[in-house]
């Protein structure tokens, strides 16, 4: 992967960026479907050498139910987890359309209980986790302790750009 553009230095990404609200009480997050849509194309921003263009990511609002039946029939985890990202495969070269890059999925019981137990404003943390979904997407993982340290990176700069402190910085006294 190419090293990342600083997020305020990069052109605008050619990108469809779809939200579905597919459970109730999203509204906690004033304009919750703005700040997903900010947050992914500021990681697309930021990975812009890499992302083809046009592209498509979509984003689905989610609650805990729903999210467990994914984590359990995607991953063997039968639990409800904050986000969950599918990638989609390449087109073939013969299709002229956008790419679709995959499905990010949000779940807004776990996302608030971060937010509270981590003293952090659900919008920013709904921004973090657009952000980490977008660079799983993008081809980033965490598995292994050099991969987490480069994507962390990555997000803090990113989250920085928009004006979002360091999600995995100590709580403030």
């Amino acid at each position: 992967m190419a090293a990342p553009a600083p997020v305020a230095q990069v052109a605008e990404i050619d990108a469809d960026i779809d939200v579905a609200m597919e459970a109730e009480g999203w509204s906690v997050i004033a304009d919750a479907e703005a700040v997903a849509i900010r947050a992914c194309r500021a990681a697309l921003a930021a990975c812009a050498e890499d992302v083809p263009e046009p592209c498509e990511v979509a984003i689905t609002l989610t609650d805990d139910a729903r999210i467990r039946v994914l984590n359990r029939d995607w991953r063997d985890m039968d639990k409800a987890t904050n986000v969950l990202s599918f990638p989609q495969p390449d087109l073939p070269d013969d299709i002229d359309a956008p790419q679709p890059l995959g499905d990010i999925i949000v779940a807004l019981e776990t996302l608030s209980r971060e937010a509270e137990a981590e003293d952090k404003a659900p919008a920013d943390h709904l921004a973090h986790l657009v952000v980490h979904g977008t660079l799983h997407l993008m081809g980033y993982d965490h598995l292994e302790d050099n991969e987490a340290e480069e994507m962390e990176a990555l997000e803090r700069d990113i989250l920085a750009g928009l004006g979002i402190a360091d999600p995995y910085g100590l709580p403030q006294d």
